[in-house]
């Protein structure tokens, strides 16, 4: 006698059966731990000694004297801009800093467009680097001496640039800075270029004042700044006295915008005149720096970090770490790489594609590029939509705040909770490089009160931008020499 068919289950239990065998075959999610200290309502007001007006250390060898450094090496001291005086909370001053970041990643996108055409570029040193938060513009600074005899000057250190520049008495049209104007009068170093040098003719935006033959310089930014005045070579001075001389650079007599508290800019791009290109013949193309988290402790020596120029800058990097920089024949400023991958959990993330990540080099149009001066890292729409999603189900056990703040749309409330275990986030890099985020690079608090941000976007304007909040604690590598980048973690 045949016997009967067993009982056909229900199609409820089956499908609880058969997620009961997924959940067993999957992979757990990697989580790492997460410090859920909230923004300090309080003010902001812990000057620095970089912020101090009389402060010339950094031209004192505190950090690296000649002795101490090889002769194809120049280090100064990085700071955090949070270490100046600003009577603001730093929920106001995140908010701020957010706000200009959007400006800036604006400008970042249409220069590297097709609009623009292709882009003239205008041992070791080191400074060092100065968060520009609590001053309010949202960029790092390094103090260096300018001249002879040398004037401190706070620069903002910018890969997104070439030309450096500085504000120049007599000012015509001074925004106001930390420490004295520099007076190209006073100085025994200081040579106009003429308007037929082969330097001046490097300029993007060049003029000549006919009167006095003299080379002049103009450089305009997204957000509305811009400045203005005679370009010229100069004597620059670095921490343990390491001097570059016939630096070129702009003299700024008429500026204006958000440059707050900054003497001016040096600019760190691949173009011609930026500050490594020009002392290549010295200390070679590459350079590297740390910047330190800007929501860490009250702690100064915790805020502090270096920034290297030369032979020292690679070091001992592991060649593991190293990507290969990506060349767009529009845009000679930018340092490209190729993002290829992005993980949540330990998982790669099947959305981020690199089709929207890829850099068109016919067009100029998308790639990814690592910028010292963006905040937020942003990422094609696709592929941050694909990376928000995979981040929200993986962290399906922490509580969703209502809306977002500001452009984070995905914030969480952790308010009563001191350490929360989140999923790792870790970027991959052509030829096997990976930066493994720590968790308060991808997770930021907002406020007071224990919100947190998942602190990426969607962008879409074409170039996708590793941000300086994803890049905080690595020793983040600029082979010129070698046309690579690396990421070093605990590099401060």
């Amino acid at each position: 006698m045949p016997m009967a068919p067993p009982p056909l289950l229900p199609l409820s239990a089956l499908l609880l059966l058969l997620a009961a065998a997924s959940n067993a075959s999957a992979k757990p999610v990697q989580t790492q731990a997460l410090l859920a200290t909230p923004l300090s309502p309080d003010r902001v007001s812990a000057p620095s000694e970089l912020a101090r007006d009389d402060d010339d250390s950094v031209f004192a060898g505190n950090l690296a004297s000649a002795e101490d450094a090889p002769a194809s090496t120049v280090r100064f001291r990085l700071v955090h801009r949070d270490d100046f005086s600003v009577n603001a909370t730093a929920a106001e001053l995140l908010a701020y800093r957010l706000e200009r970041d959007a400006k800036r990643a604006a400008r970042l996108s249409a220069a590297a467009g097709p609009a623009n055409g292709t882009r003239r570029g205008g041992g070791g040193v080191v400074a060092p680097v100065v968060s520009g938060l609590a001053q309010g513009s949202g960029e790092y600074f390094t103090k260096i001496g300018v001249g002879t005899p040398a004037t401190p000057a706070l620069m903002v250190l910018d890969t997104g640039s070439d030309v450096v520049w500085l504000q120049c008495a007599p000012c015509r049209r001074c925004y106001e800075q930390s420490g004295q104007v520099f007076d190209p009068r006073r100085s025994r170093s200081y040579n106009a270029v003429g308007c037929a040098a082969p330097l001046c003719r490097r300029l993007d935006s060049g003029g000549c004042d006919l009167r006095r033959s003299a080379c002049l310089y103009q450089v305009a930014y997204g957000d509305g700044s811009v400045t203005a005045g005679d370009f010229a070579t100069e004597t620059l001075t670095f921490a343990g006295g390491a001097r570059v001389a016939r630096v070129a650079l702009g003299c700024g007599h008429d500026n204006e915008g958000l440059f707050v508290a900054a003497a001016g800019l040096l600019g760190l791009g691949r173009g011609s005149l930026s500050f490594p290109t020009q002392i290549s013949r010295r200390y070679g193309r590459s350079f590297s720096y740390c910047l330190v988290d800007r929501t860490s402790s009250a702690n100064t020596a915790s805020r502090s970090s270096t920034v290297t120029f030369g032979s020292g800058a690679v070091g001992s990097t592991v060649a593991s770490s190293f990507t290969p920089m990506v060349k767009n024949p529009r845009m000679e400023t930018f340092y490209y790489v190729q993002l290829i991958g992005i993980s949540v959990g330990g998982a790669r993330v099947p959305g981020v594609a690199n089709s929207d990540l890829r850099l068109d080099p016919s067009s100029g149009r998308g790639g990814v590029i690592v910028d010292s001066g963006t905040s937020v890292t942003r990422l094609a729409r696709p592929a941050y939509s694909a990376l928000r999603d995979a981040f929200r189900g993986a962290a399906a056990g922490l509580r969703l705040s209502p809306g977002g703040f500001s452009l984070f749309d995905t914030c969480y409330d952790l308010s009563g909770r001191k350490v929360v275990k989140v999923p790792t986030v870790s970027m991959h890099f052509a030829g096997g490089a990976e930066a493994a985020l720590p968790p308060e690079n991808y997770l930021i608090p907002v406020d007071s009160k224990g919100t947190f941000c998942f602190a990426f976007a969607g962008t879409d304007g074409g170039v996708s931008i590793i941000g300086n909040i994803q890049q905080q604690g690595f020793r983040v590598v600029f082979d010129g020499d070698g046309q690579r980048v690396a990421f070093t973690p605990k590099g401060c």
